[in-house]
């Protein structure tokens, strides 16, 4: 494997292109304004007349609307709490890029308008006197840069996926500027070519501070050194035959082959397609759907020495994000096979009237198993892991249940609660991290009980998971436990769930570490190997996968 960086533009070469940006804009404002020798008339008063003489109540609410969504404190607002969320889920070029696009083009549309200063179009105008000049349009530009940027963003997240709402948005983002733009050629605020030099001036931002940034990390892949039999185990609901061909020819480009199409059935998940690909000498077996499918592949691949490659293709994907994957699926597959092998821990889920069985990531009784059960298979695969939020506001009033828990042995605690997790992992869906002391690696069960009391313990719990703060006791509405079996006892029967799956309603869920029982392929960059290439004593099976780059 070789990897590539793009480099970003120098500060010389920043300060050029941003002076370039600067001098054109005004050249451009200075031409429409005064044209040499009078030679031509931009006549553009004629469309924001027409448009004023034909304003009608709705139209003038709608543009309203839309000038209020590129005002300055709105541009503020919506910039900082996208960026904040890029940064809890550690993509800080992407939340430099917004902010930066954003705080250029404002810099130079500032010191534009200044020089330039163009009168605004002679009608009646609906926003008043602003204190900036007509050229350019500060409000599209600021749009252009926002929500084109989030646009732009949302194209990249979306490479190699066929999701209708995510695309709908992506093209809701990119109108935005445009429907700016008109609504302030319609409130007599701008001149036509205002509002296109704002877009420009916009999307010029975006390129410059795209360039600015260091570029995103591409893996070139080689042929691997030590090739190794493959196996693509996919869920069939999921995962079309397009995106097998496309995962195929990764494997395929890596130096892994023949691969092997296994698709899992709906009762055991996975398991029996598994075992057929280690029986047929897989090596590495690629589960390739939600966490029900990867679980099934790492239940069936625990202690032979193969090693799993996580392909997220399902709603939650909580193995995918707690092992730092893309979640793109060409994406995560190439950085798994890229990347270094990781052992991890296991979980052993058992029950009354549920038979024992693993989970990878986690495990629990109440409130989430209950939506969980209730989140249709349709409105997960057109929302996503949003669908779950739909269910959980059906759910937030369920009362609380006493529940008895046992950490390793230690005399029982007795609480009232919402709802019991245990982890394995401990990030939900935007990086909410619930159980904050849970590696994947560390042998022990991480437990959170979930016990608010009223609307005001909600507000807390969450103000608890936003802040990582925790205190103990029964009164705190987040109480954590760790150990290495934790056993959970209810007074009557609840609902349960295992890695995001529904299971029978029961009255107790025992779960018990098993350390170190996974091989799994993680981002980054395999260790050196030892003097003279001689495998570890006593773990050559890890060795040889960790030689494949």
């Amino acid at each position: 494997m070789t990897r590539t960086r793009g480099r970003a533009a120098g500060p010389l070469g920043v300060l050029a292109a941003v002076l370039g940006q600067l001098a054109a804009l005004v050249a451009v404002g200075l031409l429409i304004t005064h044209p040499p020798g009078h030679w031509w008339d931009p006549g553009e008063n004629g469309l924001v007349s027409r448009l004023a003489a034909h304003r009608t109540p709705a139209l003038t609410t709608a543009s309203d609307w839309l000038s209020a969504i590129a005002f300055t404190p709105a541009v503020v607002a919506v910039t900082a709490a996208a960026a904040a969320l890029l940064l809890l889920r550690h993509r800080w070029r992407d939340a430099a890029l917004l902010a930066g696009a954003v705080a250029l083009q404002a810099a130079l549309f500032v010191t534009a308008a200044h020089l330039v200063d163009r009168a605004r179009p002679d009608v009646v105008r609906l926003d008043g006197a602003l204190p900036t000049s007509s050229f350019p349009s500060g409000h599209v530009g600021a749009a252009t840069a926002l929500y084109g940027g989030l646009g732009l963003l949302a194209l990249h997240a979306l490479r190699g996926r066929r999701r209708v709402l995510p695309v709908l948005l992506c093209a809701l983002a990119w109108a935005v500027p445009v429907l700016v733009a008109a609504s302030r050629l319609y409130r007599g605020m701008h001149h036509p070519t205002d509002v296109v030099a704002g877009a420009l001036n916009g999307a010029a931002a975006l390129w410059v501070v795209a360039h600015a940034l260091p570029a995103r990390e591409r893996r070139t892949p080689v042929a691997a050194a030590v090739p190794l039999p493959a196996a693509l185990v996919h869920n069939p609901l999921s995962v079309d035959q397009a995106l097998l061909e496309r995962l195929t020819a990764v494997l395929t480009a890596h130096g892994h082959g023949p691969v092997r199409h296994l698709a899992g059935d709906a009762e055991d998940c996975g398991r029996a397609a598994a075992a057929r690909a280690l029986a047929d000498g897989a090596r590495l077996v690629a589960a390739c759907g939600g966490d029900g499918t990867v679980t099934a592949c790492a239940e069936t691949l625990a202690g032979t020495g193969a090693t799993l490659l996580v392909v997220p293709c399902g709603t939650g994907n909580l193995l995918a994000r707690n092992l730092g994957l893309p979640t793109d699926p060409e994406a995560a597959l190439t950085a798994a096979l890229t990347g270094r092998t990781r052992r991890i821990d296991l979980m052993r889920v058992e029950g009354d009237g549920l038979p024992a069985r693993a989970a990878a990531t986690m495990a629990g009784m109440g409130l989430d198993a209950a939506v969980m059960a209730d989140t249709g298979r349709t409105l997960k695969r057109r929302l996503g892991w949003p669908a779950y939020l739909v269910a959980g506001a059906r759910h937030l009033t369920d009362r609380r249940f006493p529940l008895t828990v046992t950490v390793d042995g230690a005399p029982p605690v007795r609480r009232q609660v919402r709802t019991a997790i245990v982890g394995n992992v401990g990030t939900l869906q935007g990086g909410v991290r619930l159980l904050p002391d849970a590696t994947p690696d560390d042998g022990l069960l991480d437990l959170v009980l979930v016990q608010p009391h009223g609307p005001r313990g909600w507000w807390q719990t969450l103000l608890s998971l936003l802040t990582g703060t925790r205190r103990p006791g029964p009164d705190a509405p987040l109480e954590h436990f760790r150990g290495r079996r934790i056993e959970l006892t209810a007074d009557r029967a609840h609902p349960r769930e295992c890695d995001g799956d529904p299971v029978d309603e029961g009255r107790t869920l025992t779960l018990t570490a098993r350390p170190d029982t996974l091989l799994v392929r993680v981002p980054g960059t395999p260790p050196a190997p030892p003097a003279g290439n001689a495998a570890p004593a006593g773990n050559a099976a890890e060795w040889a996968e960790r030689e494949v780059a």
